[in-house]
């Protein structure tokens, strides 16, 4: 008896938005969803934690320490998306508006929800 095929385990189905979701492409995805939650997250805390430890407690350590790495992972952040874009084939501005999302907060989890169940989707 054979069984019908899944298109999450298959070599490639095709999104509610007509992409195809290559192994590569699935791969992009994931990469760009992990970033996504760690910059994320990283915004969160120098907002929250590090920027009034800096300015209302007199103490720049915090600062010193997720200021930068915020930054670094913010590139890496960039790099993903622009790897993921690339691959799905969005346009300037679509690519644009995923990488600013790295830059507000909570909007990262936003954009990274709304990619996820757009590219993966049937």
């Amino acid at each position: 008896m054979t069984s019908p095929v899944d298109p999450a385990t298959s070599a490639a189905s095709t999104s509610a938005a007509g992409t195809t979701i290559t192994p590569a492409v699935r791969g992009a995805l994931t990469r760009y969803r992990i970033i996504a939650y760690i910059v994320g997250v990283m915004l969160l805390v120098l907002l929250f934690v590090a920027m009034p430890l800096k300015y209302l407690g007199d103490n720049p350590a915090a600062m010193n320490v997720v200021g930068p790495l915020h930054g670094f992972l913010y590139v890496v952040y960039l790099l993903g998306a622009f790897d993921l874009a690339r691959r799905v084939r969005w346009s300037l501005g679509r690519m644009i508006l995923v990488a600013l999302a790295g830059t507000i907060p909570f909007l990262s989890f936003y954009a990274e929800r709304k990619v996820t169940h757009e590219l993966t989707q049937p």
